[in-house]
């Protein structure tokens, strides 16, 4: 089961190396038995089988290991889908990887598998990346540490300069491998970093939350165990006070005021003044 594991996940990578522009010269089968470690018949047999899928991929005499058609979108989905399941996740979001394929079609499997390629060897990868304002940051350096799934969007995590930044994949443009290698900090621990992790926002940053839920609201939430470390004390009149720990105050103030009536913060101070600012913002729209 493992040597098939192997097999399956070197067959998306090879498309994925096709696809990108990571390298300048043809790429010859020779090439990928020395990337992956495999002898140059195992390569052949790989390509073989990856025709055998609907994939048109062939190794030519002057042009290499190239495609001679457009990969079909659905196909994409199930390449995604499969790596995923490989690599780094044990749940498959289909919103995630349709949104993902729409936007940047055959470069989707192809920075997914560059930028993954480049986590499991410790390399620095160079990014074009689409900005909030839709200007384009080109080539940026960052240490990509891991490749999510969080609220509908590919995700990846990643070292720049000395900060822990995530990045949505379907705004990095273009992504290239470099030479160069990195090393992680001795004090990050990755799953720390998800610990106290609201939605979406994920960081080192730690705040006690204390709130209050209606009756209404406590029905709703207690049965879904917001986070791992939720305090849930229930009071006479069926309400709820809630503590918990979150690395985001903008993000816990921006979920509180899309709820409405009905939740109350009591701690800290700063989380309740965000929730009033954002309630006062959206009451001006319409006075």
């Amino acid at each position: 089961m493992q040597d098939l594991r192997i097999k399956l996940k070197r067959q998306v990578e090879i498309l994925g190396i096709i696809l990108s522009q990571n390298f300048s010269d043809i790429i010859r089968t020779t090439d990928l038995a020395s990337i992956f470690k495999v002898e140059d018949l195992t390569i052949m047999r790989d390509l073989q089988q990856l025709r055998s899928c609907g994939i048109g991929i062939h190794s030519t005499k002057n042009h290499g290991v190239c495609l001679d058609k457009q990969i079909d979108k659905d196909v994409l989905k199930g390449l995604i889908h499969q790596y995923s399941l490989l690599c780094f996740s044990n749940e498959f979001v289909e919103k995630s990887t349709s949104l993902l394929v729409k936007r940047l079609g055959e470069k989707s499997l192809a920075n997914l598998v560059t930028i993954q390629m480049c986590i499991e060897n410790k390399y620095t990868v160079q990014i074009d990346y689409e900005k909030e304002n839709g200007t384009v940051e080109f080539g940026r350096e960052v240490n990509p540490l891991l490749i999510f799934q969080k609220e509908n969007y590919w995700r990846v995590l990643a070292l720049s300069g000395k900060l822990v930044k995530q990045f949505h994949l379907n705004k990095i443009i273009e992504a290239r491998a470099s030479d160069k290698t990195y090393l992680l900090p001795d004090n990050l621990i990755i799953q720390d970093l998800f610990k106290n992790s609201w939605k979406s926002w994920i960081g080192k940053d730690e705040y006690e939350v204390k709130m209050k839920f209606s009756k209404k609201w406590a029905e709703r939430i207690m049965p879904k165990q917001l986070m791992d470390h939720d305090v849930f004390t229930k009071q006479k009149d069926g309400s709820v006070m809630y503590e918990t720990k979150v690395n985001s105050l903008e993000e816990m103030a921006s979920w509180i005021a899309s709820r409405g009536a009905g939740i109350i913060v009591y701690e800290p101070e700063e989380l309740k003044q965000k929730v009033l600012d954002l309630a006062n913002g959206v009451l001006s729209n319409y006075r």
